[in-house]
């Protein structure tokens, strides 16, 4: 679909490591909606503060896909230095009371890296400029898991670094649009995870409608199933569940 091997911009903490990145997608079962007022607000208040509790040592961001998809009520954007303390994060979360109430329908983990098809078409904003792996103050973040075609991988690389650049031309065109990339090889399901960040929805689709047509696009073997995600504060999310 889009952009499918930017680059993603290493901290100098991080030039002989990475940043682990989940991206955990949560759905509300139907009973917490109708449960007694006082037990929601223990619960929710519960599950606050283990929010708060883990935000000095991890990095967190919070999406309410309420409307937008009917199969996943929030998501959390987690960027760590290791695995064991997104487990305990998550663990915790589940061991609340609003927790007891919630099922992770998808979760996507993936690694930082840099991306070894940018040269010089580094623009900033794109291709992994953000910091470690962090999500930006945007209002909107567009996620998805991709799989490429393992014919791409026969490609020699310098025709691959073509396809890519026209790639990086077109995304260059929407600079409001930005971008981190996760790699995912051996780790999870899919080989990368997308994570485009922006203020207006009708751009992305425009930039996506656009890359249909680059020679990058018939390399792709699967990028669904796509999330649109609306930036929230973590009080917000929770009262969006209803």
């Amino acid at each position: 679909m889009v952009m499918e091997e930017p680059a993603f911009q290493e901290s100098s903490r991080e030039a002989g490591g990475r940043k682990f990145i989940r991206y955990v997608f949560f759905k509300a079962a139907r009973e917490w909606r109708s449960m007694d007022e006082g037990a929601k607000r223990k619960g929710t208040e519960e599950f606050l503060r283990v929010l708060d509790d883990h935000s000095s040592s991890l990095k967190l961001k919070f999406y309410s896909l309420v409307a937008t998809r009917a199969d996943v009520d929030f998501m959390i954007w987690v960027v760590a230095d290791d695995l064991e303390p997104v487990q305990s994060f998550v663990s915790e979360l589940l061991d609340t009371g609003l927790g007891k109430k919630l099922d992770v329908v998808y979760s996507f983990l993936a690694m930082t890296r840099k991306s070894k098809y940018v040269g010089s078409h580094k623009h900033t904003g794109q291709e992994g400029d953000s910091a470690e792996g962090s999500p930006r103050n945007s209002k909107y973040a567009f996620v998805y898991p991709l799989v490429k075609k393992r014919e791409w991988y026969k490609v020699p690389f310098v025709e691959r670094q073509r396809i890519m650049a026209e790639h990086f031309r077109i995304g260059h065109k929407y600079p409001a649009i930005k971008i981190n990339t996760g790699y995912s090889f051996g780790l999870d399901d899919q080989e990368f995870v997308l994570a485009f960040e922006g203020d207006s929805p009708g751009e992305f689709l425009d930039l996506v409608e656009e890359l249909r047509s680059s020679d990058a696009s018939k390399y792709t073997e699967r990028e669904t199933p796509i999330f649109t995600c609306a930036s929230v504060d973590p009080a917000t999310m929770v009262k969006l569940l209803g």
